[in-house]
C-alpha cells in the first residue's frame, strides 16, 4: 500500500474544522465584517475626528502657533488675575461698609 505524498500541502490549512474558525473563536465577533464596519461608518464623526487631529497636529508642529496660543494662555491668566483681585477689593469695600455701619 502506497501512502499520499504531503509534499506541498499545509497540514493547517483547508481543514474541515478551520472553515467556521471565526465561528467557533470567541476572541473573534463575526458582527464586525467589512460590510458591517462600512455601515456603521459615521461622515460626521469621521470628519470631526479629522479636523480635529489636523488641529492637533498644526499646534503640536508650528512654533509660532504655539507661542500665539501662549500668548493668549498669559493674558487671560492676567484678566482672570486682575477679576480676582477687583472681587478682593468689592468684598473689602461692603466689609469695612457693614463695619461703619455698626458704629
Amino acid at each position: 500500500m502506497q501512502e499520499k505524498s504531503s509534499l506541498g500541502t499545509n497540514p493547517y490549512i483547508n481543514k474541515a474544522e478551520d472553515v467556521n474558525i471565526v465561528n467557533q473563536n470567541p476572541y473573534i465577533n463575526s458582527d464586525t465584517t467589512a460590510s458591517n464596519l462600512l455601515s456603521s461608518f459615521d461622515t460626521n464623526k469621521f470628519l470631526i475626528g479629522a479636523v480635529v487631529g489636523a488641529v492637533g497636529a498644526y499646534l503640536l508642529t508650528n512654533e509660532n502657533a504655539q507661542k500665539a496660543i501662549f500668548k493668549t494662555i498669559a493674558k487671560g491668566s492676567a484678566l482672570f488675575s486682575a477679576g480676582i483681585e477687583e472681587m478682593k477689593e468689592r468684598f473689602e469695600d461692603a466689609k469695612a461698609e457693614m463695619e461703619a455701619e455698626q458704629e
